[in-house]
Order: C-alpha cells, then sequence, then structure tokens
C-alpha cells in the first residue's frame, strides 16, 4: 500500500534524477515508482520546500510551457511568482558587462524596484547587479537558478545568494546539491523567460545566454524590451530593437511598457 501522495512520489523521482526533466519524464511514463520507504528517505533529506505539477497552487499559465518544470524546489516567498506573475519582469545581460551596461541596468532597476518584481538567473555581471539594486532599493527580487537549489553558482555571489534565499525568492528544478552543468543553464534560461511577464535586456553581446532566454521569451509570447547602446558596438540590444524589440531608455518606459 503506497502511503504517500503522488506528488510526494513525484518529488522523491525528481530528487533521484538530479531534476533531469527528461529522465523524470521518462520513470513516469513508465510507471517506475520509488517504494515508501525510499521516497520517504529522500523527502527527509531536503532541506527546502516543494512544489509539484500535481498541486492546485501550481500556476496554470505554467502548464501550458514548453516542458513545465514537474517539480520546483525553493526558498523564500513562493507567491512572488504564483501570484504576482503580472508585477514580474526579467533583468538579464552579460556576465562581463561594461560600466554603461552596469550603470544603466542600476539607474533603470533602481527606478521600478517598488513597483516591480526583478526576476533573473543570479549569474555574474547584469543578473547580480540587477539583484542586488532591486534589493537596496527595496524592492523584491527572484532568482531561477541553473544548478541545485542548494548550491551557490558562481561562488561569488554566496552574499546575494544568502539574501534572496532568506528574504526573496530563491527556486531551481534542480533539488539539493546537484552539481552545475553545461547543458542546464540553457534549459534553466525557459523558466526566466516564463516566469517572467516581459523581458528587459540591458545589455548583451551577440553571442551569449541573454540570446537564449530572448528566444524562450518570443517562443512563449512575451514582449522584449532593451536597453540602446552606441554605434559600433557588437550588442545584442542594438539587434533586437532593428528586429522590432521595445527601446527604453529609463525605469518609466519600463513601467509605461510593463502597464
Amino acid at each position: 500500500m503506497n502511503l504517500f501522495k503522488p506528488k510526494d512520489t513525484l518529488t522523491c523521482i525528481a530528487i533521484q534524477e538530479k531534476g533531469d526533466w527528461f529522465r523524470i519524464y521518462e520513470r513516469v511514463c513508465n510507471e517506475d515508482f520509488p517504494p515508501d520507504q525510499v521516497i520517504s528517505e529522500e523527502l527527509g533529506k531536503l532541506k527546502c520546500q516543494y512544489l509539484t505539477i500535481l498541486d492546485p497552487e501550481y500556476p496554470e499559465w505554467l502548464k501550458w510551457m514548453n516542458r513545465p518544470p514537474f517539480v520546483i524546489f525553493y526558498y523564500g516567498d513562493i507567491s512572488l511568482v504564483t501570484q504576482n506573475h503580472e508585477k514580474c519582469l526579467a533583468v538579464i545581460g552579460s556576465r562581463e558587462c561594461t560600466d554603461y551596461g552596469m550603470a544603466s541596468t542600476q539607474k533603470i532597476v533602481k527606478d521600478i524596484a517598488k513597483d516591480l518584481i526583478i526576476v533573473s538567473g543570479l549569474a555574474k555581471g547584469i543578473d547580480a547587479i540587477a539583484a542586488e539594486t532591486a534589493i537596496q532599493a527595496g524592492g523584491k527580487t527572484v532568482a531561477i537558478l541553473g544548478c541545485g537549489i542548494d548550491v551557490c553558482y558562481p561562488t561569488e555571489n554566496l552574499s546575494l545568494y544568502n539574501k534572496i534565499k532568506s528574504q526573496h525568492l530563491l527556486l531551481s528544478e534542480y533539488p539539493g546539491r546537484t552539481t552545475p552543468s553545461i547543458n542546464q543553464f540553457p534549459f534553466r534560461n525557459r523558466l526566466i523567460a516564463y516566469f517572467s511577464k516581459k523581458i528587459l535586456v540591458t545589455e548583451a553581446g551577440e553571442r551569449s545566454g541573454t540570446s537564449i532566454t530572448v528566444s524562450w521569451g518570443l517562443c512563449a509570447g512575451r514582449d522584449i524590451m532593451c536597453i540602446p547602446h552606441p554605434i559600433g558596438t557588437h550588442s545584442a540590444c542594438n539587434r533586437l530593437l532593428k528586429e522590432g524589440a521595445i527601446l527604453v531608455e529609463n525605469g518609466e518606459d519600463v513601467l509605461d511598457f510593463m502597464k
């Protein structure tokens, strides 16, 4: 007799498969379910909270995305994304940002932080700057990890990781201390796109993970905003503007467009 709810069984599988969406899917399809004792042991190891696709609190709009997460592991206030989706803005950009990109991000995020929820991937560069600025401005931020929920990557963001974990929202579809891998971050970017109502790119190179997030965003029907960059720079922002992205120059522009 199975003593656990289906959501607990699904969570156990997600833990065993280290959040790998395709392996979880295969096991569910094959009805390869763990025994009660294993479920109890695996759930007992969890330090964080979790939300599954079987829970009534799981957002309906998230179920319609391309490969919705089976389980979301998180620390903090999950209502920031489940109940406040209209306010969620992804602020993303280059890891190796310039002074211009840094200053532009800080200026805009400072002006919008109390009205919107800033979503990022906690990468170094623009992501970390956006999250830190939102916190300093008295706003709320969400960090979506591409590694285990109990792993801070990159390690230089440990202080920021801990602030978000205790006072905002830190989430991942990868449990525990699942180590970062090259395939997880592009796949993670789909969550950044879908958990956000719109996307703001403040700086990005022509070839970067930012472009992957933008692609996911376009698939999800998300509008893209960009900050213009000086002529002669190899800027993905300028290219996106040529292709139809919305040009924004300040926080007021962003707030108007979000409305």
